[in-house]
Parts: C-alpha cells; sequence; structure tokens
C-alpha cells in the first residue's frame, strides 16, 4: 500500500496537529503519523495531567484549612487521598481530549495514520508495510525521558508512570531538579506522599533568578518536602521493599523514585540505516530558522529540535512553517521575551533577563524592585508563604525587561506580564496604572523605589 501526500506530519503532538490542520486550511493534502495517541505529551502524559493533578493537591490544602475559615463537620484526620480514582478520572478526561484532537483533524481533512515511522528518504515515509511519499516531511515526535546518566535508572518511574498510580507510595524519591522534578514534588507532597528531592546542583531551576529559586528551596523543606542538593548518584536498584537511590556517600530507600533528569529528543529510530540529518550534541535534529534540516523536505519542530522545549512554541513553530509552504508566507518564530510557568506550590512566573543575566549585559545599569508580602488569602491559614515579586528595569530606558513572581496565580499574571514585556513597556507605564485592590498583582504598579541598582 502507497499514498503521495503534500505533506507527512510524523507526531500527532501540539506542534504537528497544528502544522497539520493549518496546512490543510490551503488545501494542501496533508496525513499525520502518530504511534501512540493523538495529543502528544502535553495533552496525554504531560502538561495537561499533571496539573489536574495539582489541582488535586490544592484542593487537599483548601480542604485542610476549612475549619480557620468557619467550616464545621469536616475533621482534617478524615481527609485521604485516593490516587486511584483520580487516576480513572484523569483517564476519562485524557481521552475525552484525545477524541477532541482527532476530530479536529479529521473535520480538516487530514488522515491519521497510526502506527511507527521511518523516514526512507526524503520523499518516502514507510509505517510497517505501507509506504507514504509527500514532497514535505515535517518531523514533530518531541522527546522522551533520559534513561542513560544513572546506572539503574531503569527501575524509576517516568512521568508517564507517576501519572497512572493506583495506589498512593507511602514514599517517594524525585531525581532532578527542573520544571518536571520540582513540580512532582510539589504535587506529591500535596498529595500527603513522603517526598524527597534528589538533585546535583546546590538549587533547583538552573537559569531562573537565583532569589526566586532560594525561596523556592526554603519553601519546599518548610512544606516538609525533604531537599537534597548536591547529591551525587551512583546507581538506582530493585529491592524487595521498593526500590533504593544509592549516592556515592549515602543510601535511601523509596517505595517509588521518579525520574525526572530530564528528557531527550526522540531521534532514534526514526530514520532508515544511511540516511540521518545533522544531529546536535544533545541529539537533537539541527534546523535552521525556516525549520529545514539537513536533508531537502525535510523539516523538523517541536522538543525534537531541543531549542525552546515549550508546548506554545512548538505550535508556533508548526504554524509558521505550514504558512510558509503553502501560503507563501516568510515567516520565523520570534523566541525573545518568552514567558515561562513552574507549577510548583506555589507557583513561579518568569519572562525575560533574570538578575544574573542582567548583570553580564555590558555597560548596562538596571533597577531592581522587589515586593514580599503575605497574600490575603493566607491570613487564616498555617501555610504563611510569602509572595515574591521582582521586576527588572533598564535604567536609560525605563523598559521592563524582566519579571519574576513566586506564589498564587503568578503562571495568570506573567501572562499579562509577557504582553507588557514584549510591547516595550517601561517602568512608568505600570507606575500610572491605577491598583485593583486587594489583589496580589497589584504589587505590580506600587513597586516605586528600586531595591538595588545593578550594573552590568
Amino acid at each position: 500500500m502507497s499514498a503521495k501526500f503534500d505533506l507527512l506530519v510524523i507526531g500527532g503532538g501540539s506542534g504537528g496537529v497544528a502544522c497539520a490542520r493549518r496546512a490543510a486550511e490551503y488545501n494542501a493534502k496533508v496525513a499525520i503519523i502518530e504511534s501512540h495517541r493523538f495529543g502528544g505529551t502535553c495533552v496525554i502524559r504531560g502538561c495537561i495531567p499533571k496539573k489536574l493533578m495539582m489541582y488535586a493537591g490544592e484542593i487537599g490544602n483548601t480542604l485542610f484549612q476549612t475549619g480557620n475559615f468557619g467550616w464545621v463537620g469536616l475533621e482534617p484526620a478524615e481527609i485521604t487521598h485516593e490516587i486511584g480514582t483520580w487516576t480513572s478520572q484523569k483517564n476519562r478526561e485524557i481521552s475525552r481530549l484525545e477524541k477532541i484532537y482527532e476530530n479536529l483533524l479529521k473535520t480538516s481533512g487530514v488522515k491519521l495514520i497510526k502506527g511507527s515511522a521511518v523516514v526512507v528518504n526524503k520523499n518516502e515515509v514507510k509505517v510497517g508495510d505501507r509506504h507514504f511519499f509527500a514532497e514535505n516531511i515535517v518531523i514533530a515526535v518531541g522527546g522522551t525521558p533520559n534513561l542513560n546518566q544513572i546506572s539503574g535508572l531503569e527501575n524509576a518511574l517516568t512521568s508517564d508512570g507517576i501519572l497512572d498510580l493506583n495506589e498512593s507510595p507511602g514514599r517517594v524519591g524525585v531525581l532532578g531538579s527542573g520544571y518536571i522534578a520540582t513540580e512532582f514534588a510539589s504535587i506529591l507532597n500535596n498529595l500527603g506522599i513522603e517526598v524527597s528531592l534528589l538533585f546535583r546542583a546546590d538549587l533547583p531551576l538552573k537559569g531562573f533568578d537565583k532569589d526566586v529559586r532560594v525561596r523556592l528551596m526554603n519553601d519546599m523543606v518548610n512544606n516538609g518536602i525533604k531537599v537534597h542538593p548536591n547529591s551525587k548518584f551512583h546507581s538506582i536498584e530493585k529491592t524487595s521493599g521498593g526500590t533504593q537511590v544509592r549516592l556515592t556517600d549515602h543510601t535511601f530507600h523509596f517505595d517509588t523514585v521518579l525520574n525526572a533528569l530530564g528528557r531527550s529528543p526522540k531521534v532514534e529510530g526514526l530514520f532508515a540505516p544511511g540516511l540521518s540529518p545533522a544531529i546536535g550534541s544533545r541529539g537533537e535534529i539541527i534546523v535552521d530558522e525556516n525549520n529545514k534540516s539537513s536533508i531537502p523536505g525535510v523539516f523538523a519542530i517541536g522538543d525534537v529540535t531541543d531549542r525552546v522545549n515549550l508546548t506554545p512554541v512548538a505550535i508556533a513553530e508548526g504554524r509558521a512553517l505550514a504558512e510558509n509552504l503553502f501560503n507563501k508566507k516568510s515567516l520565523k518564530v520570534d523566541y525573545n521575551e518568552i514567558a515561562t510557568a513552574v507549577f510548583t506550590s506555589p507557583p513561579i512566573g518568569t519572562i525575560g533577563l533574570t538578575e544574573e543575566t542582567a548583570l553580564k549585559q555590558a555597560n548596562t545599569t538596571y533597577r531592581i524592585y522587589e515586593s514580599v508580602f503575605n497574600p490575603l488569602k493566607k491570613s487564616f491559614t498555617s501555610k504563611k508563604t510569602k509572595a515574591y515579586y521582582k521586576l527588572i528595569v533598564e535604567d536609560k530606558s525605563d523598559k521592563l525587561v524582566g519579571a519574576h513572581i513566586f506564589g498564587d496565580d503568578a503562571p495568570e499574571i506573567i501572562q499579562t506580564l509577557a504582553i507588557a514585556v514584549k510591547a516595550g513597556a517601561k517602568k512608568s507605564h505600570l507606575d500610572e496604572t491605577m491598583a485593583v485592590h486587594p489583589t496580589g498583582s497589584e504589587e505590580l504598579v506600587l513597586m516605586r523605589r528600586p531595591s538595588r541598582v545593578i550594573n552590568g
């Protein structure tokens, strides 16, 4: 069996789906190939189910505080979380979303092909014993958990597995210090699970503003997470009672271990022997600004290129590529000033320069504004985590060039600030804006005196 298309997309995640649908809008003959489930990492086993699990923890925290707000009849000792019930609910919701993705593709006129794809040459893809041909091939297969960093790492769960638990483990060791590690450490802790976070660095979330990193780690400790920085991993081994993590100087015993040591581009087995695009040091497919690989007619978008590994970025890349191929555009994705969020407890929102990167900007002066306060919502509760807001302003231009928030609703607030930063808003614009009171976000327009001035 064979068929010919204008565009073949390999990978049914957010980026691939966006690319396929946009191309079909311009009457291109399009097919999309997926080996697992349409929706990809984000929808099926990533940010969507992870955030649903985060909500479960937040609801639990609220229930524990009901008495402080005058609600009676609900005893904290009676509150338990049945993770199997959550998993069943999650599975139903993810199946619903998967069907939505499939229907969106079908109604757009995109042909859906299930199976594992192998690129045979620049115009041919094999799926089992079927051959498909296209003028353009797009690789949008995303990434896969790293499994080769520590001996025995295959004995740990990945984020896929931690989202499918039917019984709550008593003790979980989380390995890593990035998005996945810090988020799941917070989530599992909020579900009443004993969590230990082990990582190689001295602080979590490398690349984020140091003040935020310090506050996050201190808050984790205050909320009962056992934090072990500067861990030197040796091996992970299954035992009769669970899983042990051996460091060079200590051994930890857990019921379950979560591998959150990052992800790598999913390239293995994707190309036939003797055919390969240029591959970078991290295993990524190297592409130019137009997402072209070194193989003519073969493009790559999303996490498989290991540029900015965020779902909205993959979607933007996919749509831009389709516009360029089938609508005679010359679009290029702007990777500057991309806001991001970390769904810890409380969450983090960030955009632009950190104080550390600002110090590296030669011959430039910056003003740093900070606000630390107790959120009104926490007034009656036992958790007194202080919110932290930080703005970085280029002194000469008065432009807002960085914003970092650690506190409730940080992801929602940072989206609005991203517009301000992208538009080149000045600190004076914030000063001239009336506050919305009482809110946490009003602090953004009330920080009038800089905490310090720094020079790059």
